[in-house]
């Protein structure tokens, strides 16, 4: 079977986590092949539309997985391959983003959201499931906290808290954690930017805690990584992160004022060893390789009922 991933590339990449699910697709003998949307807002999505017909003509694919909704909205655009469209987040949490997500909320042959939260934000949608995307765990390796600031260079004998992401990212609400961090002196907050992949595998292992302070989420990938290297996490209660760290002792959901998460950081950095986020990560089944088994199934049963519905 041949799939087209599309997917936002105006970074020069593709998304990690993306790139990490087609890897497992590819292990579970799905033949990927890629189609980077590039250009911001409506109207420079749409610009991608021709080229689009152009690479479905040339690669011939059976279906078409689009992540996130405006990429699903140019997706269903076209009618020869059926569309299976992913929701991470940015897309359903915002109204406007939301309402242009219409399209391949009813068009898309199945329409996967990474939590329930967003699921139910969305309304009717045709053929909805639930399904995060997973944690490749080879890509973070039990490297002690010691070795992993050598090799970074931080200093073994301070605190570290790591930020979620950007401080210019506006959703993730950096004043807010800068706020809490005042009533934690001993610790410095990190910026999550400018890091390589492994650098970041190595930084979760680094810090003492993974803090985030977002208005809103989906199913955030850090704290699925943070889980898988045993890094204790604060965070507000946004996306599924109540369930992905319930009863993981030394994570925290706190609410979203300075006091109550300085508390909890307070709490998170005396716990001072690795949390059983990783067996957390495996009960849930949120790695990369069951994630893939579960898509392969869908997009089985999708390519299925297409060929049933061809001419004899």
């Amino acid at each position: 079977m041949k799939v087209l991933i599309v997917a936002n590339r105006n970074r020069g990449q593709f998304a990690p986590f993306v790139a990490e699910q087609a890897q497992a697709l590819a292990l579970e003998g799905i033949e990927v092949t890629w189609f980077g949307v590039t250009g911001h807002g409506i109207v420079g999505y749409l610009r991608n539309l021709p080229r689009l017909m152009l690479t479905i003509r040339r690669e011939h694919p059976d279906l078409v997985h689009a992540h996130y909704g405006l990429c699903g909205l140019l997706a269903c655009l076209q009618r020869r391959v059926p569309v299976v469209t992913t929701y991470h987040g940015s897309d359903i949490n915002t109204s406007r983003i939301r309402r242009l997500c219409r399209l391949a909320l009813r068009r898309s042959k199945c329409n996967i959201f990474v939590s329930e939260p967003l699921k139910a934000l969305a309304g009717d949608s045709f053929n909805p499931c639930v399904i995060p995307c997973g944690v490749d765990l080879d890509a973070f390796p039990p490297v002690g906290r010691d070795e992993a600031r050598r090799q970074l260079g931080l200093d073994p004998a301070k605190h570290y808290v790591l930020f979620a992401s950007a401080f210019d990212n506006s959703v993730k609400n950096a004043p807010l954690a800068q706020r809490a961090m005042q009533q934690v002196p001993q610790a410095e907050l990190l910026e999550l930017k400018g890091y390589t992949r492994q650098e970041v595998a190595l930084l979760l292992r680094a810090v003492d805690c993974l803090l985030m302070t977002s208005t809103h989420e989906g199913s955030p990938q850090v704290v699925k990584e943070a889980l898988a290297c045993g890094t204790p996490i604060v965070s507000v209660p946004v996306g599924d992160v109540p369930r992905l760290i319930e009863q993981v002792e030394g994570c925290h959901i706190a609410h979203p004022d300075p006091d109550d998460i300085a508390a909890k950081l307070l709490q998170a950095i005396a716990f001072e060893g690795y949390t059983q986020g990783r067996d957390r990560i495996t009960l849930l089944g949120l790695n990369n390789k069951l994630i893939a088994q579960h898509l392969t199934t869908i997009y089985a049963k999708i390519t299925r009922s297409k060929r049933s519905m061809l001419p004899r």
